[in-house]
């Protein structure tokens, strides 16, 4: 999902100045719906693969999600919008950036935790 908010946050960012473009941003609300669900064992959602090869088929895809379909892309204009129709505001976006990029390295770090907690416990005794 950070991932995702990244690309569509560089998307907003690169368009700052195409005239009617509305920003995007990840809905969090329905990820973290569908994460409980998923979490419960109750999926309501299918996960598709991801074709990472030229000769992988490739399945439907969804302009207003990713390729697994648990990430849904929604517009969010900005606090205030240009004469053009540009809903783009610059100092939002950095800020959402930023905040992405400290939930990812959490995210990371705990996970590198995790990881360091099942290598002590997998260590035979005395070593």
């Amino acid at each position: 999902m950070l991932a995702s908010r990244q690309k569509v946050l560089a998307e907003n960012i690169a368009n700052s100045d195409t005239p009617g473009f509305t920003a995007r941003d990840i809905d969090e609300k329905n990820f973290q719906r569908v994460l409980k669900t998923t979490m419960r064992g109750e999926r309501q959602t299918s996960i598709a693969m991801q074709a990472t090869e030229a000769g992988h088929i490739r399945g439907n895809r969804s302009k207003s999600s990713n390729a697994n379909g648990l990430v849904r892309i929604i517009d969010a204009p900005g606090s205030e919008t240009t004469l053009n129709g540009n809903s783009v505001v610059l100092p939002e976006q950095v800020a959402s950036l930023a905040d992405t990029r400290m939930r990812y390295n959490t995210a990371v770090g705990l996970y590198q935790k995790s990881l360091g907690l099942l290598r002590i416990a997998m260590k035979p005794p005395g070593r």
